[in-house]
């Protein structure tokens, strides 16, 4: 009973976050932002690809993407759902269930682990599917941010290529299983970071805290069937896929 009561006054919490932020996303910018909300059951469910799952090839392989999105983040939404209703009760959990996944991303402390992990997965792999887009297989033209992300890319890192060699890093360099991540920070600027497992800046306990605009899977289920143990060519090779105008928007909804 303790445990629900902490849970429940985390809800509130999250209620009035949202609302009164700035860049609060969900009730501003319903159209441009990642919030997976629950089912009218009450349950998170997967999210279908905006592609088809060779639309990223030559890139990343129609097996690795049909495997990640129905095994992998199906896996999550299941034990997220069965998570939340082993810790919650009906009430909080119905409570929850209508702001999102945000407003239990925003109070990830006060849960288990396992809510932690499946919540971050979920809302991670919803995201990341959204900023990838079908590859012009047609085009010689580079894959580059243009508008408003393009210019902060800029006063945040010099140029687009240093922003690139930096986020790589980030990526290359996240010891095992992780993300990194573009996201915006307290003080409304672009900085770039890596989180461990399914963590993200969202988290209440992230060691990087904001609102993300480009995430990249460094998980070796995101890979390796086609690059083995070659992460850096699966980073390399992923930047041909980027959904600017997707991020972009994001940028836009939470600069």
């Amino acid at each position: 009973m303790e445990r629900r009561k902490f849970i429940k006054q985390g809800v509130m919490l999250g209620v009035a976050g949202i609302v009164a932020s700035k860049t609060g996303s969900l009730l501003a910018h319903p159209n441009t932002t990642n919030n997976p909300t629950a089912d009218h059951n009450g349950e998170y469910t997967l999210p279908p690809l905006p592609y088809g799952y060779d639309a990223l090839e030559p890139y990343i392989d129609k097996e690795t993407m049909e495997i990640h999105h129905t095994k992998h983040h199906a896996a999550y939404v299941s034990n997220l759902n069965k998570g939340l209703a082993a810790t919650t009760g009906k009430a909080e959990l119905e409570a929850i269930n209508k702001l999102g996944l945000e407003s239990i991303l925003a109070n990830i402390s006060k849960y288990p682990m396992p809510v932690r992990n499946n919540a971050g997965g979920h809302y991670n792999h919803s995201l990341f599917w959204t900023l990838m887009k079908p590859v012009n297989k047609d085009s010689s033209a580079s894959n580059a941010p243009s508008g408003n992300i393009a210019e902060a890319i800029n006063t945040a890192f010099g140029n687009f290529e240093d922003f690139k060699k930096k986020f790589t890093e980030a990526a290359t360099t996240r010891f095992g299983s992780g993300w990194a991540w573009l996201y915006v920070n307290a003080e409304r600027k672009l900085a770039i970071g890596s989180t461990p497992n399914q963590d993200n800046p969202l988290m209440d306990m992230a060691d990087i805290k904001g609102t993300p605009v480009l995430a990249l899977d460094v998980w070796e289920h995101a890979y390796y069937l086609h690059y083995q143990n070659k992460r850096a060519d699966y980073i390399n090779n992923w930047w041909h896929t980027v959904n600017w105008e997707k991020a972009n928007a994001l940028f836009i909804a939470h600069k």
